[in-house]
């Protein structure tokens, strides 16, 4: 297994922020977690040498900084996701979701062409391991509920009420 290098950087209102990457491309995102978890988590995912590297992230460390100050919109950084085809199918089409609009998990179905795989959608949406960059937290149910987000419904209410004011 290849090398995986992480950084974080703090946020004012996600706490610290971790990111890793091969050299393929990030991997892993997430926030409001300790170290201590989010490295166990990537050992669990990437089986390599683990690298704290701030350089090798700096392209998506800046955009992530960029993004939470409501100065990005979209990311440019190459991604290195790992799932099933049917995941990445998922996360793509979450990819494709504009800044400050959302989309309900039956619309992400019919998108992928899987119109019923609504729950489905669901657990991929779920299993994301790229939050923010492929943004889960736009995914709603479809009567306008929040539905889930492993972040929690307050901080998934933060983030698209954050892009909804720098729609703008």
């Amino acid at each position: 297994m290849g090398k995986v290098y992480y950084s974080s950087f703090d946020s004012t209102w996600l706490k610290k922020v971790f990111v890793a990457s091969t050299e393929k491309g990030v991997c892993m995102v997430d926030f409001l977690a300790q170290e201590k978890t989010f490295l166990k988590e990537l050992k669990r995912c990437f089986p390599g040498e683990i690298i704290r590297d701030n350089r090798k992230n700096q392209k998506v460390l800046s955009q992530l900084e960029k993004y939470l100050k409501g100065k990005l919109r979209r990311f440019d950084c190459k991604l290195d996701m790992k799932g099933t085809p049917f995941q990445k199918k998922v996360w793509s089409a979450l990819a494709k979701i504009p800044y400050g609009e959302t989309r309900s998990y039956q619309d992400v179905a019919r998108a992928i062409g899987h119109p019923k795989a609504f729950r489905a959608v669901g657990n991929a949406n779920g299993n994301n391991p790229i939050p923010l960059i492929i943004p889960c937290h736009r995914v709603i149910e479809t009567n306008g509920g929040l539905g889930g987000f492993g972040h929690g419904l307050k901080v998934k209410k933060e983030l698209l009420d954050f892009e909804k004011t720098h729609a703008l």
